[in-house]
């Protein structure tokens, strides 16, 4: 009957709602007493804990003492307590057990393992005995604890003044280089406790001494700065290490060193010179270009048309690359894309179809390819100006205002001698010595033919060097800039030739300029498949690696096969599969984590197999244990625990105030309750229900003699 019929399907349709409640896994408020709540207590156990600045006493003991001659005795008796020591991991231990062995100092990741592991409990609060260290630094800043977390009381243990220790506070590599190439090592120390007194900074390059500073720091606290100049050498990377000699009684002699890793040189920078018509710069160029290992040049030179109104074109290229370049400019993304710079030299923008000048921006802002262009065609009225290309050049045309440079914060010179700026100073592109010698030598080049007022920086642009202009003011003659992925540069001169053929045979100022500017706009342009890394790691640590798979249009490839395989320092290697991140923007990136525990070189391979069965690999190194971030600053870090406090709803304690702490945690019994909640579908009746209503529904189908 049709009553019959409405039965079953009502028991049918109110046990399937029932499950998909319980799939919500719905909550309900607990029902704990008050004396129910538990109080804990959190001791860090990390290796900054071992520092002996507590009255000659080290952290860890002074931390056990609070807490077994103070705290337990004066909150045992009012609530149920437990002990646990938080490194790298949590764990509950009894505090003579407790030691200053972990490697790590994870506050926020123990908090939220607390939180699940007393799910269903109510807790009054967390008292935090901590020195405040927080290593690894979460992405994105420190972490705080959930609206829903119990109140944290943090007593900080510790000093908060430095006596007697010095530190190198950071040590940073330029990017990658090519062969050949010097590369910048910066370091910054800092001294406390020893006035001004000169601090020793030795460079060491895979262990051995190669260069020596002493700086002395203006007053107790004030960091230096010192910039080493390297030659990493080729074949494998290189590690280079900033250290401080310890000094006897030094506090934490830990963070007296740290070291970087700088890659092996890349494969040769591959680079197409397009030449709008023969001239004397060219053969300068190619020949500076050409005595550079690092790089590969395959060069155009429009001649002129033939009898049959064409054009006529000079090439000199690889064999694997000649064939496009028959026309001149490469006519598909494909052929374009294989370059890692491209030298625009007099062309006007009429010899590139729209498409061509399309293609060259996505060139630099997509694959992330540099651009240099310079010769007078490329910027008067008719050249580059008014064309798709024109937003990716640093100096602004439209910028009439900027023909000279009221702005430049250098003085301009004769008419077309080149004077630096504050930025180019310390550009690598403008490097041709160290130091002073390097304003020296180009205040000795000659003079060029003319400069062209292209106008005025553009926002984000940098101008590296100046001439003198009309009415002694200054126009740009360098300029660079970010443009999307990649780099772009304008060289506005002409006739730079003269400082090769004007200067002594020895002088090398012209060929030095070139190279560098070319190795820097080539320098962000990677091959498809890349490995990325961290810059370094600490032991311990899980390690993000991300895998970029795309073809050779520089397109994400739809379903590749990822393998990545991470060799140890002992040999060993490890294997792990990505997944495809999901993160809008990043089409074709793949990523997975690796947790490096042991200290030195990892090296890290990738095999992407695309669907047609084709195998790229690509390789890449990381150094893990650099720097004893455990050990930098050993200060207390009171900020962090305040933040904690405040997030959380509780407050600051200090040693002998148990009164205050108790008074604190009674006043938090009750929220403790209402914050407790339990799992309605982690229960007995639950499955009970399910199993009711299914069975109910099958005795009546039975009964009724319906199948």
């Amino acid at each position: 009957s049709n009553g019959r019929r409405f039965t079953l399907a009502a028991l049918r349709v109110i046990t399937l709602v029932t499950i998909v409640l319980l799939l919500m896994r719905p909550l309900s408020p607990g029902g704990a007493e008050p004396g129910d709540a538990v109080v804990l207590f959190l001791l860090d156990t990390s290796r900054s804990m071992g520092i002996e600045d507590v009255g000659g006493a080290r952290r860890i003991d002074h931390a056990r003492t609070i807490l077994v001659e103070e705290l337990l005795p004066a909150l045992t008796p009012h609530f149920p307590v437990e002990v646990l020591g938080f490194g790298e991991a949590l764990a509950a231990a009894a505090p003579e057990t407790l030691t200053a062995s972990a490697r790590q100092s994870d506050v926020a990741g123990a908090l939220a393992a607390l939180q699940e592991r007393y799910r269903g409990r109510a807790v009054a609060g967390v008292v935090l005995l901590s020195d405040g260290g927080e290593t690894p630094v979460p992405d994105g800043g420190s972490r705080t604890p959930a609206a829903e977390h119990a109140p944290v009381f943090p007593i900080a243990v510790g000093s908060t003044s430095i006596t007697g220790d010095r530190e190198v506070l950071s040590v940073t590599v330029a990017e990658a280089v090519l062969d050949e190439a010097r590369v910048d090592i910066a370091a910054a120390a800092v001294s406390h406790g020893y006035g001004s007194a000169a601090i020793e900074l030795r460079l060491l390059e895979n262990g051995r001494p190669i260069d020596l500073r002493r700086i002395a720091p203006a007053a107790s606290g004030s960091p230096v700065h010192a910039t080493f100049q390297v030659e990493p050498g080729t074949g494998a990377p290189t590690i280079y290490t900033v250290e401080i000699p310890a000094a006897a009684g030094e506090l934490v002699p830990e963070n007296n060193t740290r070291s970087v890793l700088v890659q092996p040189p890349s494969r040769p920078r591959r680079v197409l010179l397009m030449q709008g018509a023969p001239g004397y710069e060219h053969s300068f160029l190619r020949r500076a270009w050409s005595g550079d290992p690092g790089l590969e040049i395959d060069s155009v030179v429009r001649q002129g048309r033939n009898d049959q109104g064409a054009d006529t074109f000079y090439i000199q290229a690889a064999p694997a690359r000649s064939a496009a370049l028959a026309t001149g400019y490469p006519a598909s993304r494909q052929d374009l894309f294989a370059y890692d710079a491209v030298v625009l030299a007099n062309v006007e923008g009429s010899f590139l179809s729209n498409d061509q000048l399309q293609a060259t921006r996505d060139f630099v802002s997509q694959r992330g390819g540099g651009l240099l262009v310079l010769g007078a065609q490329s910027f008067l009225r008719g050249g580059l100006v008014g064309t798709p290309l024109e937003e990716a050049l640093p100096l602004d045309r439209a910028d009439r205002g900027g023909d000279v440079l009221p702005a430049a914060a250098v003085p301009a010179r004769a008419p077309n001698r080149v004077r630096l700026t504050p930025q180019g100073e310390a550009h690598p592109v403008m490097q041709l010595g160290r130091g002073e010698e390097t304003r020296k030598r180009w205040d000795a080049v000659p003079a060029l033919a003319a400069t062209a007022p292209l106008g005025g920086p553009r926002p984000g642009a940098s101008v590296l060097a100046v001439t003198g202009g009309a009415g002694g003011g200054a126009r740009a003659l360098v300029a660079v800039q970010r443009y999307g992925e990649g780099r772009t540069m304008v060289f506005t001169g002409e006739a730079a030739w003269r400082w090769r053929m004007l200067l002594p045979a020895s002088d090398r100022s012209y060929d030095t300029f070139w190279r560098q500017a070319l190795r820097w706009i080539a320098l962000p342009a990677v091959d498809p498949v890349t490995v990325t890394t961290p810059a370094g790691a600490a032991a311990g640590e899980a390690v993000g690696i991300g895998v970029m798979a795309r073809s050779a249009t520089f397109e994400a490839l739809p379903e590749p096969e990822i393998e990545i395989r991470v060799t140890r320092p002992d040999g060993r290697v490890d294997s792990l599969v990505p997944a495809r991140d999901g993160t809008r923007g990043t089409e074709g990136l793949f990523s997975g984590r690796y947790r490096a525990e042991m200290p030195g070189v990892h090296r890290v391979t990738a095999d992407v197999r695309e669907a047609g069965g084709r195998v790229t690999t690509a390789a890449k190194s990381i150094l893990v244990g650099g720097a004893d971030l455990e050990m930098a600053d050993p200060r207390v870090n009171l900020p962090v625990l305040q933040r904690l406090a405040a997030a959380s709803g509780g407050r600051m304690v200090t040693a002998g105030e148990t009164s205050v702490l108790l008074d604190s945690l009674r006043a938090g019994i009750p929220a403790a309750t209402r914050r407790l909640q339990r799992d309605l579908w982690h229960t007995g009746w639950s499955f009970a229900a399910i199993l009711s209503l299914l069975a109910l529904e099958w005795i009546l189908r039975r009964r009724w003699g319906l199948r």
